[in-house]
Parts: C-alpha cells; sequence; structure tokens
C-alpha cells in the first residue's frame, strides 16, 4: 500500500469515527420524548370537570411512559392566565394545556383585548373530549316539552327567565333565543349549581346547563330534562330528545375539551402526545371520567383540532354577536 492510499483510508477511517461520535452526541442530547416530568396546565379550579379529565389522562400517559405528569390548576380570568403561561413556556413537550372551547373559541369574541392568540401561540395537539348540556325545568313548571316552553315564550315575550353560570350555559341559551326567535330574559350567576338552586326555588323558569349539575335533580325527581343540546342523545339521558329533534332546527350547542403546546414545538413530539393522549382517552380512568360527565371521548390529529377550533369560533362568535354581548 503506497503512503498517499494509507492516508486516503486513515482520513476516512477517521471521518466515520467521527461521524459515529457525532451521531452519539446528538442522540445523548435528544432523547426519546418524553424524557422527564410533564406538566399538564388547566385553566380552571381542581375538582373542576377539566381538572378530572386532566388527571385521567396524566395517570395514564404516566403508565406508558413511567414519567410523571403534574397537574398545574392556573384558574381565573376566563382561562386567560393558564393560556398564556402555556403561551409563553418553552416549545418542547413538556407544558401542555387542557383547556376548552372558553380558551381557544369564545374568549377572543367576550374580551376586547387577550393575552395570548388562541390560534398563533399554540400547536394543536388532539381534541379529547365532547359534552352537551340538558335544557331543565323545575318538576312543578307546566311545561312538559320544549315545544310547549317555546309556545308560552312566543306568547308572552320577555316573561320567561332563564340562567346561567357557565359561558357554556349562557350561549346555549342565547342560540336557543335566536334560532326559535323567542324573547327570554337571562339571569346571570357566578356558577350553574347557584342557578339550579333558584331554578329549584322557582326564580327562574329554565336554564341549559352541565349534566354532572343537571342529572342529580333529575333523577331525584327536582327538576324535568325537556332537551339535550347537541345532535346527538345522551347515553344519559337516552329518553329526552335534543333540542334539535324537539323543532328547533340546526341547535347545536356544546362544549369541548383540547390539548395544545406551545407554537413551535417539534412535530414529532407532537404527535407523540397526540399517541399518548389518545391512548390515554381509552383507560378505565378516563372512561370513567367520560361516564360520570356525560361527555365522551374525541380524538383528532392537529390538523383536524384546527380546523374544528375555526369553526366553533365562527360559531360562538356568531352567536355572541347576534345575542348583542359586548366584549369587556
Amino acid at each position: 500500500m503506497n503512503p498517499t492510499t494509507h492516508r486516503r483510508r486513515a482520513l476516512a477511517a477517521a471521518a466515520a469515527a467521527l461521524t459515529l461520535s457525532l451521531a452519539g452526541m446528538a442522540g445523548a442530547q435528544a432523547p426519546a420524548y418524553p424524557a422527564k416530568a410533564i406538566t399538564f396546565v388547566v385553566p380552571f379550579a381542581a375538582g373542576s370537570a377539566t381538572d378530572q379529565l386532566a388527571r385521567a389522562l396524566g395517570q395514564s400517559v404516566t403508565t406508558d411512559t413511567k414519567q410523571p405528569v403534574v397537574v398545574d390548576n392556573k384558574a381565573g380570568a376566563s382561562g386567560m392566565i393558564a393560556a398564556q403561561a402555556v403561551a409563553r413556556a418553552p416549545a418542547d413537550g413538556y407544558t401542555v394545556l387542557i383547556t376548552t372551547n372558553t380558551t381557544h373559541a369564545a374568549n377572543e369574541h367576550l374580551y376586547r383585548k387577550l393575552s395570548y392568540d388562541p390560534v398563533k401561540d399554540f400547536a394543536p395537539v388532539t381534541g379529547l373530549g365532547k359534552g352537551g348540556q340538558v335544557l331543565v325545568v323545575n318538576a312543578s313548571s307546566p311545561y312538559k316539552s320544549v315545544a310547549e316552553l317555546l309556545a308560552a315564550a312566543k306568547k308572552s315575550p320577555g316573561k320567561l327567565s332563564f340562567g346561567s353560570g357557565s359561558s357554556s350555559s349562557r350561549m346555549a341559551g342565547e342560540m336557543l333565543k335566536q334560532l326559535a326567535h323567542v324573547d327570554i330574559l337571562h339571569v346571570p350567576y357566578k356558577s350553574n349549581p347557584l342557578a339550579i338552586t333558584d331554578l329549584l326555588g322557582g326564580q327562574i323558569d329554565m336554564m341549559i346547563t352541565d349534566m354532572s349539575t343537571g342529572v342529580p335533580q333529575i333523577k331525584s325527581g327536582k327538576l324535568r330534562a325537556l332537551g339535550y343540546s347537541t345532535q346527538k342523545r345522551s347515553s344519559q339521558l337516552p329518553d329526552v330528545p335534543t333540542i334539535a329533534e324537539a323543532g328547533v332546527k340546526g341547535y347545536d350547542m356544546g362544549y369541548w375539551f383540547a390539548a395544545y403546546v406551545p407554537a413551535g414545538t417539534p412535530a414529532p413530539v407532537v404527535a407523540r402526545l397526540n399517541e399518548l393522549l389518545g391512548q390515554a382517552t381509552k383507560s378505565e380512568a378516563a372512561k370513567s371520567f367520560f361516564s360520570t360527565a356525560g361527555s365522551e371521548a374525541w380524538t383528532t390529529t392537529p390538523e383536524e383540532l384546527a380546523k374544528f377550533q375555526a369553526a366553533e369560533t365562527q360559531k360562538w362568535g356568531k352567536v355572541i354577536k347576534a345575542a348583542g354581548i359586548e366584549p369587556e
């Protein structure tokens, strides 16, 4: 072997060794995701439906990855505190927003200025669940159906009243007014349970409330269910027609849960999170949550969630504008 050939082979071997070394370093610097604890940020208080779902999902993710999941409740300002915190977090997949239509469809229409951009500041991961609400009246009410309730509302505009203690409950009532062309007085409450108390006491005539608040009162015989708010009947109340079935064509106002990470999070990390959370919605803990809350698992691709969010934002904006609600 001549000296030139020997040098070439030596250089080639050195280059190969360097390549392997760099590859090893890269592997060491970028371990498989997740390599440490993940934080699920929840925009609502501990014990809320979103919090319960986040904890159920976290159990499954920990089982699958052997990494802990920490649930961080950042309640307040209609979810804006939590959304802003996640928007400003490192885009590495270790800070995940487990949220609802409140932060990513309604808020931009309810507030003049947001501390985050629900589209530009986030990368969608997956839908997590969907749920509906139930239109209820006092058990002693003369109204036995949606049709009877609306007939009374048309006969005496502004006489009947509906209560609400959440944005979803409020918008469900406003959409009913708009699609049925009736005038029903809105009475605001700080929470749906407070509105239920007044409904039981006869201070208001009706409300459209979440299932976890309404179903116990329905099953105890204190409230009467007239209609369900989404296009598919509830498995918890299979004999209760949807509001659309009851005659209000096109009525569909539910709520949803979804997961987002900061914009710029690497696509492979988003894909892995999508896989983990999709599996988590099928876990026994998640199934128990969905059954109790009267909702159901709903998973999507990131692209599907982005399209769904855009459609929901438009729908909520239309209802809010038509209701004459001015942004705060």
